[in-house]
């Protein structure tokens, strides 16, 4: 793993765009501006080496306090949705087995991401397509804190869904192809 190259540009660009610029995270700003994210390129194309890679990140995290919240862009591997979901359904398991459960929680991203019970097309899956397959590791403490001060989090997930719809298709697609260009 390293932390260097394009695809940290191209996603640290993509953070600023689009998960703070559109607020799809509320929380996201805080880290970006502290520099506490963590951008972790894995070259892994295989289920258990980036497994290993995975919960050698969660431990680095878990001993380095300075590290908020790590995005691990996977630049080769898991370019298929569908071994993608595989990769995150382990993961969550290995968190379990590994009792990280609690400690962290994982967020998913996926250049073709889309929500079960949406047509692939539809808008709102912009919410979570990102420039390569990525997974966001979140300390559960520092979510739970913020959640305490923010008002109404449940409605989160319902305003990005609204704000993607009324954007549409072609302004994320020029956007995710401007920032890819980049």
């Amino acid at each position: 793993m390293n932390n260097r190259g394009i695809e940290v540009v191209q996603t640290r660009k993509w953070v600023e765009e689009v998960i703070v610029g559109l607020n799809f995270c509320p929380f996201a700003k805080k880290e970006l501006v502290n520099d506490t994210i963590d951008y972790v390129v894995s070259s892994q194309k295989k289920l258990k080496s980036a497994l290993t890679e995975l919960f050698e990140q969660c431990d680095e995290m878990l001993n380095n306090e300075s590290v908020e919240t790590s995005l691990i862009i996977y630049s080769d591997g898991f370019k298929s949705f569908e071994k993608y979901l595989s990769l995150v359904d382990y993961a969550n398991e290995l968190l379990f087995d590994s009792e990280f459960e609690g400690v962290f929680q994982l967020a998913t991203f996926h250049p073709d991401y889309y929500f079960d019970g949406t047509q692939f097309d539809d808008p709102e899956n912009y919410t979570n397509r990102s420039p390569y397959p990525t997974i966001h590791i979140i300390r559960e403490a520092s979510m739970t804190r913020v959640l305490a001060t923010y008002k109404n989090p449940e409605n989160i997930p319902e305003n990005n869904i609204a704000l993607a719809k009324a954007k549409g298709n072609a302004f994320f697609e020029s956007l995710l192809t401007k920032i890819k260009a980049d």
